[in-house]
């Protein structure tokens, strides 16, 4: 009898978590297709990265996630990068193509999609809050879907200048740095405006520097954060009038789209999203 075979493996390499939502999301999908593969979460600290990738190669993985501390410095082990990430500079999701490791960030695309629902990404002036990694992502993809006017509001000026000449480097885009001091208001003429910031992480009444008088119904509000799912921000905006998009949207795009990549199968994002909501006891 011939031996049963290795079953097919991906893996998130990064910070030990409690548990981790895209494994939860990931398994379910691989069961719901009948799928024969697993995701394993492997915490590896920065300074063992390039063994751990040496490993990534040995073991035959399929792909992988990478979060923090990892996102940027996974790329000298890489062979290549999507123009995304080439743009953001970071990579959240490794695949093995034709035996080569190409690197891609499926949160932007994750978020893009979510806001699909509710309107088309072209044409739209768009409002981020914050310039880390969740900005850098959304933004570089809003300007690949047709954004053409991008403004970034962060405390700290260098930071913020740094995302807005990435964005200023995107054809079509034109983009402005708004430095945070005290409560932000929104121009009349936006139409989406986005929490990039942990604000509100594990906290449903943490407040982001926003002036809700500057809200208006005709407005989209977005927020990265996706536990809890309704924060302050997407309570008040609705109080508004605006329609609003959570973060849950954007976490189950992104394992959808990270899945797909890694399999050539489409998941049911139904069966992601129950798993998620699940796992955060929603």
């Amino acid at each position: 009898m011939a031996d049963k075979p290795i079953q097919e493996l991906v893996s998130c390499m990064g910070q030990p978590v409690a548990g981790n939502p895209t494994q939860f999301m990931m398994e379910r999908a691989f069961a719901d297709c009948e799928l024969d593969w697993r995701y394993l979460t492997l915490e590896v600290p920065a300074e063992n990265l390039k063994d751990a990738m040496a490993g990534f190669r040995a073991m035959g993985l399929r792909g992988g996630n990478f979060t923090i501390p990892h996102k940027v410095e996974v790329i000298q082990y890489l062979d290549g990068l999507s123009e995304a990430a080439e743009r953001m500079g970071a990579v959240n999701c490794v695949n093995v193509v034709d035996g080569k490791l190409i690197g891609e960030n499926t949160d932007g695309k994750g978020f893009v999609q979510s806001l699909k629902t509710l309107v088309e990404p072209s044409g739209q002036k768009v409002v981020i809050i914050g310039a880390g990694g969740a900005a850098r992502a959304i933004s570089v993809e809003l300007g690949l879907n047709g954004v053409t006017d991008i403004t970034i509001v962060n405390r700290t000026e260098s930071r913020g200048q740094e995302l807005v000449n990435v964005l200023n480097n995107i054809d079509g885009v034109t983009a402005t740095l708004d430095v945070l001091d005290g409560d932000y208001e929104v121009d009349d003429d936006v139409t989406v405006v986005i929490n990039a910031t942990c604000i509100g992480l594990g906290d449903a009444e943490a407040r982001v520097p926003l002036d809700l008088e500057t809200l208006s119904r005709d407005m989209v509000v977005a927020d990265v954060v996706f536990n809890p799912p309704m924060t302050r921000l997407l309570r008040d905006a609705q109080q508004r009038e605006c329609r609003v998009l959570d973060g849950l949207g954007m976490l189950v795009n992104q394992a959808v789209i990270g899945f797909k990549i890694w399999t050539d199968v489409d998941p049911r994002p139904e069966v992601m999203r129950e798993a998620l909501e699940e796992y955060l006891e929603i």
